[in-house]
């Protein structure tokens, strides 16, 4: 006789399974908009955060400044060269007379220095003088000339070269050799002077006219 199938469980919960629970249906996808995907972005290199390497690594040591170099001492002074040539004082000496005696002097060869140029004299009534050098200094034009100076060293000096063939070498060298000062510089000052006797004015009831007082009525700023 065969063997019998078991006899069926009759409890319910074999005979029904457990439904599952209902899902909640998902609202449809929007559709993308024309152009543009739907895929994630991925994010840029800029974005991403790396590590920083410079934490890690060990900072240089600080490099020392460099040595203060010493103070190079200050250079002396070269001492002022001996003038080359006689020192003429032209105070109290008339001019014409001064310039022609100089002149003279410099053709010969000699290199003559003359200071105080200003507190040289010039003889004759004030009118006159006046009047000479205010023409000199108004003849010709600014653009062609001729140019009268208004500086006591300058119209000493112009007075000497009229007085030289200053058109010749032989007259443009001997003007070479003359140097004119108003005053007396700081490297003559210790320097012993000469003076022309020949040259003195004679005695007079007014004294002359400086040439000082002549260049400031000319427009000279002494």
């Amino acid at each position: 006789m065969p063997d019998s199938e078991p006899p069926a469980d009759p409890s319910p919960a074999a005979t029904t399974a457990p439904t599952p629970p209902p899902q909640a249906e998902k609202p449809p996808a929007k559709p993308a908009a024309k152009g543009v995907s739907s895929a994630p972005k991925a994010k840029s290199p800029r974005t991403a955060t790396a590590p920083a390497a410079s934490a890690a690594t060990p900072k240089a040591p600080a490099l020392a400044p460099p040595p203060k170099k010493a103070p190079t001492p200050p250079r002396p002074k070269p001492a002022p060269a001996a003038p080359r040539g006689a020192v003429v004082d032209a105070t109290g000496l008339v001019l014409g007379r001064a310039a022609s005696r100089i002149a003279k002097r410099l053709l010969d060869g000699e290199s003559i220095i003359v200071v105080n140029a200003e507190k040289s004299v010039v003889t004759g009534s004030r009118q006159n003088v006046l009047a000479f050098y205010t023409a000199n200094r108004a003849r010709g034009s600014k653009r062609t000339g001729p140019h009268f100076p208004r500086y006591p060293d300058r119209i000493f000096r112009r007075t000497v070269r009229g007085m030289l063939p200053h058109l010749k070498t032989r007259g443009k060298e001997a003007l070479d050799r003359l140097q004119v000062h108003i005053g007396v510089p700081a490297e003559l000052g210790g320097v012993a002077r000469q003076s022309i006797d020949e040259a003195h004015p004679s005695p007079a009831l007014r004294p002359p006219l400086t040439l000082e007082e002549i260049t400031r009525l000319l427009g000279a700023r002494l």
